[in-house]
């Protein structure tokens, strides 16, 4: 018998009175119990704030990062652990690969995006630096800093792991301690991973801490620096969002529940095409991976009337090709539901689906594994010949492998029925015909939190109509609960604080950490180029002497570079053009006047120019007229021991002292 431990203000509480009996999905057997009294949560809630905040507050977000990414590889270094202790969840090896392999992986992608994309600072800057005053000395600035409070994340029984790794990743790289509440029938895959990582040492005290039971009276001590986000169903959802204190207290708060996701095969996938071939085989794998126990699994199946029987035919004949059974057998295809508890829920579901719609496929009293004691159901497919009269199949989701196939008369049609499941997760599109994508874009987006397509362009590098990726978000409107999670760097400013500041360019650049112009500038005797990495400050400035442009120099560049657009040749063409006092320096020229001003030619600490972003020139430059330079440090990024980032701020004048381009240059500084 494992007992699932709770582990509260650095300490491990095995279950006590009360626990709740966990059953082998594969057997039936009661293998573990979990869960008693709430575990003092007052303390646990104090933990988190007094000892695990401070503590990530005072790391920088590439800090974290680099955190995150040790404790991801210290996971996969272990994940046997979890594969063997997730089979009696019913999941095969290949839902282990979804699950374990699949939160680790979102874990890693949070820890690369924290050091390429956020700061190696404690302040997060979200967009540029707003002009408040004429004279450019009022400014204002929005900004991401981490609440002081602890992320409350209670999970479903599907995704033990991943579940619980795809949103601590963006928690702990924002700065936030968290508790994680799973659900009981798989808890003991949950408790397996955090005692991988509290055990690991990788983590500061207070970080992270586990609910293996009821959460108490925490959701009432929560206030506005606290979150809380959950994945379940609409009806428990629906009961958090009810809860006095969490509405009182303007408790940030995101449901992420079952939904009806639907996939339509477009008029062009015709049996024989590969569009057909890779719809069959998509429908298939989401209603059989992880017994079709998935949030994002396909619910309805759209196809048009002429493709119908076509579409029941291919479908019928590859699930009868699913090996059901133990799913700790190396040819077994689909496992066992979660539970018996889970097996009668679907079943349940799938006769209220039987009142609009017929069964074509399954038979849950006629299958190999009819007679098992434990949770196993055959993949079911259901045939519903009027969806518009229908609403059962619209509003009544078996989650488990249960999907139902339904006609379309044309892309109209077919994107109000993909709307009548009022808000997925996802759905897809099969179909190669761009006009239709549009189409069904702009009919439909609005109803969904992700649109996949695919076609024959796409599919060997697709991922498929059910993988959350860590990429783009994870959520959906209406049914979905109007949530959202992952989406990248968005995800992890769901746990920070965006707040204006306002104030002069020295103020804000002291709060930010990167030189806003206007700021106070730092004239160095040495070059900035012949320092290296770590002696480089923010706001260190070199001006440059200036240089005249010659119309000598504007025929050369001209014909060296092939550029020979009018409005640098031809004095009257461009007298005529609304933007050009005459013949006009070329842009480009001038970046290469500016390098050739302030680059200092030998060996020394700057080993590549990586690029430059938002170039804009702003006053033409005519033969006469003089440029110089102010080159100045505006940020500085770590990317590893020997080398960083260096974001430069450069600003062409000419010999009014009026801009003439600005634009941020990448270098690479050892």
């Amino acid at each position: 018998m494992r007992q699932v431990h709770s582990f509260a203000a650095g300490q491990w509480i095995a279950p006590g009175a009360g626990a709740r009996p966990i059953e082998s999905a594969i057997t039936g057997d009661v293998i573990a119990e979990a869960g008693n009294d709430a575990p003092d949560v007052t303390a646990m809630r104090g933990f988190a704030r007094e000892t695990g905040a401070p503590a990530l507050h005072a790391m920088t977000f590439h800090d974290r990062a680099r955190m995150l990414k040790v404790i991801a590889l210290h996971l996969r270094d272990h994940r046997q652990v979890l594969y063997d202790l997730s089979f009696d969840t019913g999941a095969t090896q290949s839902d282990h690969l979804f699950d374990v392999d699949g939160g680790i992986g979102t874990m890693l992608v949070y820890a690369s995006k924290g050091r390429r994309e956020m700061p190696d600072a404690q302040v997060y800057l979200d967009g540029a630096p707003e002009q408040l005053g004429r004279s450019g000395q009022f400014m204002g600035q929005h900004i991401c800093t981490p609440l002081q409070g602890v992320a409350v994340h209670i999970n479903a029984f599907n995704f033990p792991v991943w579940g619980m790794l795809e949103k601590l990743a963006p928690t702990l790289l924002a700065g936030m301690p968290a508790i994680i509440k799973p659900a009981t029938a798989t808890s003991y895959v949950t408790e397996a991973c955090v005692r991988l990582i509290i055990e690991s040492g990788l983590l500061p005290d207070g970080a992270l801490q586990l609910i293996a039971g009821g959460t108490g009276n925490l959701l009432d001590q929560l206030d506005c620096q606290d979150v809380v986000t959950f994945t379940g169903s609409a009806g428990t959802a629906s009961h958090l969002r009810d809860h006095e204190n969490l509405r009182k207290n303007a408790v940030r708060f995101t449901a992420e529940q079952d939904s009806l996701n639907a996939t339509v095969l477009g008029p062009d996938a015709i049996p024989g095409t590969p569009e057909f071939d890779v719809f069959i085989k998509e429908t298939v794998t989401e209603m059989t991976t992880k017994a079709g126990q998935k949030c994002t699994a396909i619910r309805r199946i759209m196809a048009p009337e002429a493709q119908v029987e076509a579409v029941i035919d291919a479908l019928s004949q590859k699930l009868a090709g699913i090996t059901v059974g133990d799913p700790r057998d190396a040819g077994t295809r689909m496992g066992a539901l979660v539970s018996n508890g889970q097996k009668m829920d679907v079943l349940a579901k799938s006769d209220q689906l039987a009142t609009q719609a017929e069964r074509v496929f399954g038979d849950p009293e006629r299958f190999s594994m009819a007679d098992s004691p434990g949770a196993f159901l055959p993949p079911m497919l259901f045939y519903c010949a009027d969806p518009d009269a229908a609403t059962v199949v619209h509003d009544v989701e078996a989650f488990g492998p249960v999907s139902t196939v339904m006609p379309y008369r044309d892309v109209n049609h077919a994107a109000a029925l993909l709307n009548k499941g009022k808000g997925s997760l996802v759905a897809s599109v099969i179909t190669r015909d761009v006009h239709i994508a549009r189409h069904l874009t702009l009919a439909s987006a609005r109803f969904h939190g992700r649109l996949y397509f695919n076609n024959r362009d796409s599919m060997a590098e697709a991922t498929g109509h059910g993988a959350p990726l860590p990429h783009m978000v994870h959520g959906g409107p209406g049914r979905a609960g109007g949530g959202e999670e992952l989406g990248g760097v968005r995800a992890v400013k769901h746990y920070m604080q965006r707040t204006a500041i306002q104030g002069s360019p020295d103020i804000l650049t002291g709060i930010t950490g990167q030189w806003v112009p206007g700021a106070a500038e730092a004239v160095e005797d040495a070059h900035p180029f012949t320092r290296p990495f770590a002696d480089l400050n923010v706001g260190d400035t070199l001006h440059t002497p200036a240089r005249t442009i010659t119309m000598d120099d504007i025929d050369t560049f001209a014909h060296f570079t092939g550029d020979t657009f009018y409005a640098h040749m031809d004095e009257e063409a461009a007298a005529a053009n609304p933007f050009f006092p005459g013949r006009v320096a070329h842009g480009y020229l001038l970046l290469s006047f500016a390098a050739g001003l302030f680059v200092q030619p030998d060996p020394g600490p700057v080993l590549a120019n990586t690029g430059l972003d938002n170039l804009r020139f702003m006053k033409p430059v005519q033969a006469g007229d003089s440029i110089k330079v102010r080159l100045t440090v505006k940020a500085k990024t770590p990317r590893n021991d020997d080398y960083g980032e260096v974001r430069w701020h450069v600003t062409l004048t000419n010999q009014l002292d009026e801009a003439v381009a600005e634009y941020e240059l990448l270098t690479m500084n050892a």
